[in-house]
């Protein structure tokens, strides 16, 4: 397996679970993971999954949560206000970023070719660089100008992948839920993964 240097951004979305099964199966495959959490994406992790930010790292809490295994990669993490972040700019070779959840904010920002923080000038980046960019697009109902949103980040080249997770797996847990889309993301950055099995027919 050929390891890869993958952006993932965390925004306030509800839908942790989804952003925690990735960091997973990222960093136990061995890859190299830059992280960015927006003010909310903080939030999300700390409401949803346990995360204590005064008291751990996000890479104590992600061993805490999934065992040491995700010692196997590597994760750097930069602040959302850090436009000098190395992942800020274009000549930094990487293999592609996933936001994950995506608000309809930051969905709308990337749309508008915004730069304002950290995690839409990565998207802008990638973008511009053709990069793949999985927008993890975690909100419904949808309004007229959130979907014409979509097309038009979908038409700039980035992969829209909502939060919809399939059940012919036969899931058993929300663990199992969050892999089936953390493995969808996957495949869009050509990360290979044992999440879910492919469908084989009836």
């Amino acid at each position: 397996m050929s390891r890869k240097r993958i952006v993932v951004a965390v925004t306030g979305a509800s839908g942790a679970v989804y952003a925690g099964r990735l960091l997973r199966a990222l960093l136990v495959g061995g890859h190299e993971v830059h992280l960015v959490l927006s003010k909310y994406g903080r939030y999300l992790l700390a409401e949803e999954l346990g995360f204590a930010p005064g008291k751990e790292s996000v890479r104590e809490f992600l061993a805490r949560l999934y065992g040491e295994e995700t010692a196997a990669g590597e994760l750097h993490e930069y602040g959302a206000g850090d436009l000098a972040a190395t992942i800020a700019s274009g000549s930094v070779p990487l293999d592609g970023m996933a936001v994950v959840p995506c608000s309809v904010k930051t969905l709308s920002s990337v749309a508008r070719g915004a730069a304002n923080s950290l995690i839409e000038r990565a998207a802008d980046v990638s973008l511009k660089e053709r990069r793949p960019l999985v927008l993890v697009v975690r909100e419904t109902p949808l309004n007229l100008i959130q979907l014409r949103n979509m097309v038009a980040v979908a038409e700039a080249g980035a992969i829209m992948l909502p939060a919809m997770p399939a059940f012919y797996q036969k899931p058993k847990t929300l663990d199992d839920l969050g892999d089936f889309v953390a493995g969808r993301v996957c495949n869009m950055l050509g990360v290979e993964h044992r999440l879910f099995p492919a469908w084989e027919g009836p």
